[in-house]
């Protein structure tokens, strides 16, 4: 069972994920090291079933060693499976005891303030905002780490194949490392921006009456508002998205120029070209997967923010609120 944690929330992020979950987490760190460290396994045996075809050696080695790789590919993936579920656990436990403390927050509200106003938030909160921190709490430690890892893993398996291939490769992945955080930043100052759009919206619904036009009004200007918001932010993830993948594949384009000039030159076997077209595909998805991270890490700290300063009280605009009133009129 899960600790359950005190009337208040903690302001900190990653405070509130090892106050419900901190056994839990060591679980998971210990479930995704065993995952990263076998990651490497089937590009290794790739390598020699190739070289073992090249060179003519006894089929029954290559069938060994095919077998060895499923069985590899088995264990790793049963090992995710199991990384993924436990997540899933540890995510929803941490949604419930999120969304008991913002029910508790909404009949205080309702007595001290705004019942309308309590109503909103609460409802906003519980729908839009909860469940993607809980979520969030499930992976905090365990995806970083993961695909962390993993490039470590293959970069060390990238380098011990060949470093000037290596290098090649490296050389591809820094241009990532300036566009990336710029991007990103942009969508995470939107996405912040969408919530308290979100939040104003569910309030004046609840407190929405017939005939009110200038209420009608606003709340299209606020509908507008997020559908400008998203679209920005669409538009910003799908381009880094296509930023990324082609540096990935020119890793690609790089790896076979060298590596079959290497062939040709008897300085490299066939099959250590194949495992590293296969590595370079194993280091792009963690390199994604952890841009996805620490997307969902500031987003999800904007949205704890707010259910944290709402739920601690006092009932009033909280800094987050200025901070998201200051970023919805952001140019799209």
């Amino acid at each position: 069972m899960m600790r359950a944690l005190p009337d208040r929330l903690p302001t900190n992020l990653f405070r509130y994920v090892f106050g419900v979950s901190w056994r839990h987490q060591i679980a998971l760190v210990a479930l995704t090291i065993i995952t990263f460290l076998l990651e490497i396994v089937p590009l290794e045996i790739q390598r020699r079933v190739v070289n073992n075809l090249v060179k003519e050696r006894p089929f029954e080695l290559v069938i060994v060693l095919c077998a060895a790789y499923a069985s590899a590919v088995l264990i790793q993936g049963a090992t995710k499976l199991g990384l993924n579920v436990y997540r899933g656990w540890v995510g929803e436990n941490a949604t419930r005891d999120l969304r008991r403390h913002v029910i508790g927050y909404s009949r205080t509200a309702q007595a001290v303030a705004s019942g309308a106003e309590a109503r909103g938030i609460g409802a906003a909160m519980i729908v839009a905002e909860v469940e993607p921190i809980g979520g969030f709490v499930g992976s905090s430690l365990s995806e970083p780490l993961l695909q962390g890892g993993i490039m470590l893993s293959v970069l060390a398996y990238i380098v011990h194949l060949d470093r000037w291939m290596a290098a090649a490769a490296l050389a591809l992945l820094l241009p990532q490392l300036v566009f990336v955080p710029l991007m990103q930043g942009a969508i995470n100052r939107r996405a912040g921006a969408r919530v308290w759009v979100l939040r104003q919206l569910g309030i004046s619904t609840v407190e929405s009456r017939m005939e009110s036009t200038d209420q009608d009004s606003s709340d299209r200007r606020r509908i507008d508002r997020v559908l400008q918001l998203n679209m920005a932010i669409f538009k910003l993830k799908f381009s880094m998205n296509f930023l990324m993948n082609f540096c990935s594949h020119l890793q690609v384009v790089t790896a076979l120029l060298l590596g079959g000039w290497m062939v040709h030159t008897d300085q490299l076997a066939v099959g250590g070209v194949v495992a590293f077209i296969s590595a370079v595909g194993r280091l792009n998805d963690p390199w994604g997967d952890l841009v996805n991270y620490f997307r969902d890490l500031n987003l999800t700290r904007v949205k704890f923010g707010l259910v944290a300063e709402k739920v601690n009280g006092p009932i009033s605009i909280t800094a987050f609120e200025i901070q998201g009133q200051q970023d919805a009129g952001i140019l799209v």
